[in-house]
């Protein structure tokens, strides 16, 4: 590593640091390649650490065996670089504050004569696009809110038919198809709309009314639906007395610390108005980093195009990166954007009630009980609380409708909207494995790594899916669980199967009643019926086809035939006449081309 050290060129670059088992423990950047690096030791009597580092960094160097680097052409390729790798590669040393959602608008097309508003998480293309958000939750309730109080064109068809539908005939839409309303008198009505999405206790307000009348005429099923409406719309909001007096838009980020968690905090103010806030909660250890943690922040919020952002973005401390990420950002949104950390005024009052938010919500997860994924980690060993956890499963009857899954836990609940199917064409189960997480390794780019892997099997899928990971050095910890055999088949009672985990660190035999065993198990069965009922909608798919084909005269062997030749239905009827000829013959190439 001395040489390494000695031949480091005075330019911008990425450094990385591994142990000797060739891990990767820790990404920097640097604006100069050979100063930064050198300033993490000391060159006499011999090559040891700086003692003037932090307590992280002094046990990563403790560690590290091996340095490599990445010249870039600038400071901000450096700082982009930097967030990517981590982001992907997991290095043991650096913090990972995931946040992998980008928030919905709801936005309105001005230039159509009947425009309706819609959702999207991207950028809309016209030049009278208008924006409403971000909503990190509640946007949806808020646009269905939208179409249940004004009269509105319903559906995206509605102008399509000519003829007005059912939502005219119960008064929820004024048949523009029909010519009923001139487009100045709907647009007056989309006015009222707009304004009421800033001003929303006008909505609140309505929706009140519409609950109780629904509840007086027993239609208590849809009064509830306008009920949960109203929750989550009234959730959006942070109350604030503050009096911008003007229509500034402005983001604004805090991170907090408690004692065992942080919460990141995010508040989006539009038009001078807070409309929205989110927050993410991570595990506080004694390695944070405040000007490594607003970087990542920062930069994971605004690395991909986003329909609106505002001019000015506040955060509740300063850090040593500020201004090289508001460059960045600028950069990277194609806009001059001002980064700041005010000290006084009413912006100073915004940052502060966002630490204030932050404050009110470690005191609430303070109150609750450790969580499972805690005691995960002791278990397990883990340098990061598994808080995102991704399971998978495959599944087949002899072969046929063969396909995997993955599930997805995140923070206490199922992300159901993470889950994964894939078909699968590997014929032996290590290999479907192999398919399975090589495509997910594909993603990583654009869907992070979480923080724990369980698969369905033993010795083999661990050992399978640490080489893989290996090969791409990304630092994510797996295990396996082998289900309990009783007479050959799988023990699945709830409680009661002694499983046994795979682990690196060596096989893991938990008593059947132990919560930690029971939640491991818990996953791989979420993935075993995510696999089974897409395998099952397969099969019956498959099997209807087969059908098909037999009435035609091909018989089960013959399909099994070109089943094993082609992988898929799908890729034989894509095949082309010889090759269903070099598959089976011309005789059937006819029957199936015709």
């Amino acid at each position: 590593m001395l040489e390494t050290i000695k031949k480091l060129p005075a330019t911008y670059g990425i450094y990385q640091y591994f142990d000797q088992r060739g891990k990767l423990l820790y990404v920097g950047k640097a604006k100069n390649l050979k100063n930064r690096v050198k300033s993490y030791w000391r060159f006499t009597p011999k090559l040891h650490p700086n003692p003037a580092q932090g307590a992280r960094i002094l046990k990563m160097l403790s560690e590290a065996t091996r340095l490599e680097y990445l010249i870039v052409e600038s400071e901000e390729d450096a700082l982009i670089l930097e967030n990517s790798l981590i982001k992907q590669l997991r290095p043991k040393y650096n913090i990972l504050l995931r946040d992998d959602k980008t928030y919905p608008y709801i936005y309105i097309d001005e230039s159509q004569n009947f425009p309706r508003f819609e959702l999207t998480r991207k950028v809309i293309k016209g030049k009278k696009i208008r924006y409403y958000g971000p909503f990190p939750a509640g946007g949806r309730a808020l646009l269905d809110a939208l179409y249940e109080i004004y009269p509105l064109v319903q559906k995206r068809s509605g102008l399509e038919g000519g003829q007005a539908c059912l939502f005219h005939q119960i008064g929820k839409c004024l048949a523009p198809c029909e010519q009923k309303v001139t487009p100045e008198a709907y647009h007056r009505i989309i006015a009222e709309a707009k304004e009421a999405i800033h001003h929303r206790e006008q909505i609140i307000t309505k929706l009140q009314a519409r609950m109780t009348q629904l509840a007086t005429e027993e239609r208590y099923e849809e009064a509830g639906k306008i009920r949960d409406q109203i929750t989550a719309i009234t959730s959006l909001k942070i109350r604030s007395g503050i009096d911008l007096a003007n229509h500034n838009s402005i983001d604004v980020f805090a991170i907090v610390l408690g004692k065992a968690q942080g919460v990141i905090i995010r508040m989006f103010i539009r038009e001078g108005k807070v409309i929205s806030s989110s927050h993410t909660f991570f595990r506080q250890t004694a390695y944070f980093d405040r000007d490594e943690a607003y970087r990542q922040v920062l930069l994971d919020y605004y690395s991909a195009e986003i329909p609106s952002a505002p001019k000015e973005i506040l955060v509740a401390d300063s850090f040593e990166s500020l201004e090289e990420v508001a460059k960045t950002l600028s950069k990277t949104l194609g806009t001059t954007l001002s980064l700041k950390h005010p000290l006084k005024g009413n912006k100073k009052k915004l940052t502060q009630l966002a630490e204030n938010n932050a404050q009110e919500l470690l005191k609430q997860k303070k109150s609750l009980t450790e969580t499972i994924e805690s005691d995960i980690e002791v278990l397990l060993e883990l340098t990061r609380t598994p808080y995102r956890v991704e399971a998978f499963d495959n599944s087949h009857m002899m072969g046929a409708a063969t396909v995997g899954a993955m599930v997805v836990w995140n923070h206490g609940t199922w992300d159901k909207s993470s889950y994964r199917r894939y078909e699968l064409s590997s014929r032996d189960e290590v290999g479907q494995m192999t398919e399975m997480l090589e495509r997910r390794i594909k993603n990583f780019d654009t869907s992070p790594p979480p923080d724990l892997w369980v698969l369905d099997g033993g010795q083999a899928n661990l050992n399978l899916a640490e080489t893989l990971l290996k090969t791409v050095g990304v630092n994510l910890p797996v295990i396996a669980i082998a289900k309990e055999k009783l007479n050959s088949k799988a023990h699945r009672a709830k409680g009661a199967a002694k499983d046994t985990l795979y682990t690196p660190q060596g096989i893991l035999s938990l008593k059947t009643s132990d919560k930690k065993l029971q939640w491991i198990q818990r996953l791989r069965d979420e993935s075993h019926r995510f696999a089974i009922s897409y395998h099952q909608n397969k099969k019956r798919r498959e099997d209807t086809q087969i059908s098909l084909l037999q009435k035609k005269g091909i018989g089960k062997a013959t399909v099994k035939r070109l089943l094993d030749y082609f992988g898929s239905f799908e890729k034989i009827s894509e095949a082309t006449h010889d090759e269903i000829t070099a598959a089976t013959n011309q005789h059937i190439a006819k029957i199936l081309l015709g």
